[in-house]
């Protein structure tokens, strides 16, 4: 799963709930491991945690929001290389490519996390919000000063339509990195 790298903690936590949320969050990761994803349950990660589930539902209002939390952290965790290639294209294919790859390593995160960022649930709004805000610095990051705002959005909105046809099953996270390498070159290059 992911690293030991945590993501920054929630605003508003002081030191010993944001280390109970980072606690939660390691044993959930270890869980989803051993268990998979559609035995993954708040309850198993508090008990595996040392914490009562009344704490655990404290932090963590739901399964979807288990899931974004982890998926969140995974993002933040999985860090690419300062990007490199000798044009746009290139680098925001090598981003895409690594966020493919990033996801093929870890399927049963990928399978939870799908179905979760589709809710409703306001905690898991927000960081649906969050996550997709990583991927927007990450392709303007790629493209480089000067990025036009409508080419990031453009980007954002193929690389979300990609991971939700990959998370229905239309295809797999590699796949989706290879298809992607097209999309983003139309994009950029113009092509028809």
């Amino acid at each position: 799963m992911s690293s030991q790298v945590s993501s920054p903690p929630r605003a508003g936590l002081n030191a010993r709930q944001a280390q109970t949320v980072s606690r939660l969050l390691a044993a959930a990761d270890q869980e989803l491991g051993e268990v998979g994803a559609d035995a993954l349950t708040v309850r198993s990660v508090a008990l595996r945690a040392g914490v009562s589930s009344a704490t655990a539902y404290t932090y963590l209002a739901s399964r979807n929001h288990l899931f974004a939390e982890l998926f969140l952290r995974h993002l933040h965790s999985d860090r690419p290389p300062a990007p490199a290639g000798p044009d746009p294209v290139a680098r925001v294919q090598a981003c895409t490519r690594h966020l493919a790859r990033s996801l093929a390593a870890s399927p049963e995160l990928a399978a939870g996390v799908t179905a979760a960022l589709l809710g409703s649930d306001p905690d898991v709004a927000r960081l649906r919000l969050r996550i997709g805000a990583e991927y927007v610095e990450r392709f303007r990051e790629a493209l480089g000063e000067g990025a036009a705002p409508a080419v990031v959005e453009t980007l954002a909105l193929a690389f979300s339509g990609a991971l939700l046809q990959a998370g229905m099953g239309l295809m797999t996270y590699t796949e989706m990195g290879e298809r992607l390498d097209l999309v983003v070159a139309t994009i950029l290059r113009g092509h028809t």
